[in-house]
């Protein structure tokens, strides 16, 4: 989701990236929780209406506020710049949209529709942000009479409330859990939901294993697939979740790794 905005000064710049940067967060995560709820679905309707009722309280506590915080901060300026007017109403439509389904998720009794709609909402959400980050943001940042940083002071709903965000590059290792050493896992594989990675786009990697784990209940399991020996991922859920979750490799390469992470 990572784009080229040509801002009027370097503080517009550092505040579009930081959006972005939070946008890539809420994207992932979002994600990772949609994954595993089409899966429960599938698998466990029981296990999918908790899973269900997660996501809900992901999209209160962190999609729609950071919605919200939009058209007060960023849209009303945005509207004000002629070329700018139809696309912000477009936006302000597609806010109404995403509101309407997180209330179907809310009320719906069936895991299938739960699953759609999730899906549906996942599919309008990075349609959504992808136009903020490639239309949105660039006009209010290279306008030199609007200050973009100005405009996003102490809104911690537009810039994130400190989570890490993306793959980050630091070596980690595991803080808590087996490591991989013990086998304890204790889960019946055929039973557990599975995460591949591999095709998720880098900058939202982690962001979409966080979500992915959030959404595992106390007493269940998920299958992670990843490109490599995900040992910095490992030591960020750790950071996340003290002791939370035992960690069994069940593949060690060469093409993929497959790691059983069981929710203590």
């Amino acid at each position: 989701m990572s784009t080229l905005t040509i801002a009027s000064d370097p503080q517009d710049a550092a505040a579009a990236e930081a959006v972005e940067a939070h946008h890539t967060q809420l994207a992932g995560e979002l994600a990772g929780r949609v994954a595993m709820l089409i899966a429960a679905a599938d698998a466990d309707p029981a296990v999918a209406d908790g899973v269900r009722a997660g996501l809900v309280d992901f999209c209160d506590r962190d999609l729609l506020p950071h919605a919200a915080a939009e058209e007060e901060t960023l849209y009303p300026v945005a509207h004000d710049l002629p070329t700018a007017r139809l696309l912000i109403d477009g936006m302000l439509a597609e806010h109404r949209r995403l509101t309407a389904l997180v209330d179907a998720l809310r009320t719906t009794g069936s895991a299938v529709r739960a699953a759609t709609d999730s899906r549906a909402l996942q599919v309008l959400f990075e349609e959504h942000l992808e136009k903020e980050n490639t239309l949105v943001l660039p006009l209010l940042a290279g306008a030199p009479d609007i200050s973009l940083a100005g405009l996003l002071a102490g809104m911690h709903d537009l810039l994130g409330h400190g989570h890490e965000h993306g793959d980050a590059g630091e070596a980690a290792t595991p803080g808590g859990g087996c490591g991989g050493a013990c086998g304890c896992g204790g889960a019946d594989e055929a039973e557990v939901p599975e995460l591949d990675v591999r095709d998720v786009p880098h900058s939202l990697r982690h962001a979409t294993v966080f979500g992915a784990i959030a959404a595992v209940p106390s007493g269940r399991a998920m299958i992670l697939v990843a490109p490599h020996d995900p040992l910095p991922l490992l030591g960020q859920i750790e950071d996340r979740h003290p002791g939370a979750f035992a960690v069994d490799y069940l593949q060690r390469g060469p093409e993929a790794w497959r790691l059983l992470l069981t929710h203590r």
